[in-house]
């Protein structure tokens, strides 16, 4: 059988998601258990990730499918019962050709500390700029393989909560560090050192010199990918990675601080 399985994850405490020799990653993290409980034998054609997210980002809402013969009711608490850091706690039935790369929308969260005094509706109105269909290929990390850097963005919302500034984002997909980039434009943009009208020409597709840097990605989570599935969701462990969680915001906000204070 055919499985989604929805997971969460600090992300700070492993040196990135795909796997990878000599590294404590995510994703190579939960293939050894998997093989360690016998849930996937052999991982080639067997597992498929619908998100790989940069090191450092964290995540309530990701998803992973794999193909077993294992009886359902024990992959989840196999997993949790090994697994530091990561949380398994949503299962689906999926068809022989569901591919978890494929969205409907993808939604991100952006926590910053508000050190610096931003009105969040006026982030807002600089944000409504990148709503709908637009080219982002100057506000991403972009390589050879990335041929499709024309995307639309659904919605954009920013609101200020317990001494934080929160970005909302919401697309069928993103792109490389867009997301941080974006973030970082928006605030560039408040701050006057970009102006929005090279903004609006460079989403035109328009060859712009844009000094555009990702900001951490300690505060970043992947909050939910929506592929329009009933989830079986499990109570058990939901207070474990709403602590990482807040473990990872708690980095986030330390390393908030020490960018701030290395800026003056």
């Amino acid at each position: 059988m055919r499985y989604a399985l929805k997971f969460a994850y600090d992300g700070t405490a492993f040196d990135g998601y795909a796997r990878q020799p000599d590294h404590t990653t995510i994703e190579g993290a939960i293939i050894h258990t998997m093989k360690k409980e016998g849930i996937v034998k052999d991982i080639e054609g067997n597992f498929y990730p619908a998100s790989r997210t940069d090191k450092g980002v964290s995540a309530l809402g990701n998803v992973l499918v794999i193909e077993t013969d294992v009886d359902e009711r024990g992959i989840i608490p196999a997993l949790n019962s090994d697994l530091k850091d990561i949380v398994f706690y949503g299962m689906a039935k999926v068809d022989e050709d569901f591919k978890p790369r494929y969205a409907y929308q993808r939604w991100y969260r952006y926590f910053m500390l508000n050190k610096g005094g931003y009105d969040a509706d006026m982030l807002s109105r600089i944000s409504d700029t990148f709503l709908g269909e637009h080219e982002f290929k100057h506000f991403s990390k972009t390589d050879k393989k990335m041929d499709k850097t024309k995307l639309a963005i659904d919605e954009i919302s920013i609101h200020e909560e317990n001494g934080f500034i929160i970005f909302d984002l919401k697309a069928r997909r993103f792109l490389w560090q867009m997301i941080r980039r974006l973030v970082s434009t928006i605030l560039s943009v408040y701050d006057g050192k970009l102006e929005l009208e090279k903004i609006v020409s460079a989403l035109e597709g328009n060859d712009e010199k844009l000094a555009i840097y990702p900001v951490p990605p300690e505060g970043l989570i992947l909050m939910d990918i929506d592929h329009r599935l009933e989830y079986d969701y499990t109570k058990y462990p939901i207070d474990l990675f709403d602590k990482g969680i807040e473990k990872a915001l708690t980095k986030a906000m330390v390393l908030s601080e020490l960018n701030n204070g290395s800026e003056g």
